[in-house]
């Protein structure tokens, strides 16, 4: 399933494509093919590229070590009548507390869906410092008046809401603001559980195809909340240039075998995702 979402990156409205729950990437364009060299071909792929035990957390083997960055995801449905309302009111507030220096945290990212699950608003957190600047901001927040107050307005308007805390894969780009506009798809999968590295190890392989068009933008994996969920944030200018930039790492020799492998440790997401 697609969903195509409004996005706010760093408060500039952008539109976003999104890809909600797992997708098996098994299918092939006309154009592409499992190629003969790139790993020994397909059938070689079903035997090789083997992983090691786990000797450490997977916190530990896959984020990155030189920041100490903990990101949060936020999946809001809202009442179709308050939708206007609610993003009014949330980028007012996101505004005062990514401008404020005493709280350790950015907005990363702010979406509306388009095409999927309607009336659905996700919002992505930056904590500069990991786990304590998430306790920080938290019991800051328990004191702020203002925050408080902006929380039983919010409240009026959503149906549900969850959460989850990501970190952030060691290999992919860091997310940054870039010029727009530009549209954002996000394709979120289940783990089978004991494959999150075996899954990183291939795609730090993998991204290296997904280059060209600098149309990587963040990949994530859950430590709270939803376990073994993995998240990859593409960005195009359009999404004729989406379908062409798609295309176009068919063609690369070794797209193909990275695709085929990673599916087989991914299963069918249990919830529905938008980012």
């Amino acid at each position: 399933q697609r969903q195509l979402l409004m996005f706010k990156y760093r408060y500039e409205p952008f539109r976003l494509l999104h890809l909600k729950g797992m997708m098996f990437l098994f299918y092939l364009p006309q154009t592409g093919r499992f190629s003969e060299s790139s790993d020994k071909g397909w059938f070689r792929s079903l035997f090789v590229h083997k992983v090691d035990a786990r000797k450490d957390a997977h916190s530990n083997l896959l984020s990155k070590k030189e920041t100490s960055n903990l990101y949060k995801i936020q999946f809001h449905n809202v009442k179709p009548e308050c939708l206007e309302a609610y993003n009014s009111l949330e980028a007012e507030v996101q505004n005062r507390l990514h401008q404020d220096k005493d709280y350790p945290c950015e907005v990363v990212g702010s979406w509306n869906t388009w095409y999927g699950e309607q009336d659905q608003a996700v919002h992505l957190w930056r904590y500069t410092g990991g786990y304590p600047a998430l306790t920080e901001c938290l019991q800051k927040l328990k004191t702020n008046k203002e925050y408080l107050e902006f929380r039983k307005e919010r409240a009026k308007m959503l149906i549900s809401r969850r959460n989850q805390l990501l970190l952030e894969f060691s290999f992919w780009n860091e997310p940054l603001p870039r010029q727009g506009p530009n549209m954002y798809e996000m394709r979120s999968y289940s783990l089978k559980p004991g494959t999150m590295i075996e899954w990183g190890n291939h795609w730090a392989r993998a991204i290296k195809y997904r280059q060209e068009n600098n149309e990587a933008v963040g990949g994530f994996f859950s430590q709270i909340g939803d376990l073994y969920v993995v998240h990859h944030l593409w960005a195009y200018e359009s999404l004729q240039s989406r379908e062409e930039t798609r295309n176009s790492a068919w063609l690369k020799e070794g797209w193909d075998a990275n695709v085929f492998y990673t599916g087989k440790t991914a299963g069918l997401c249990p919830h529905r995702y938008s980012q």
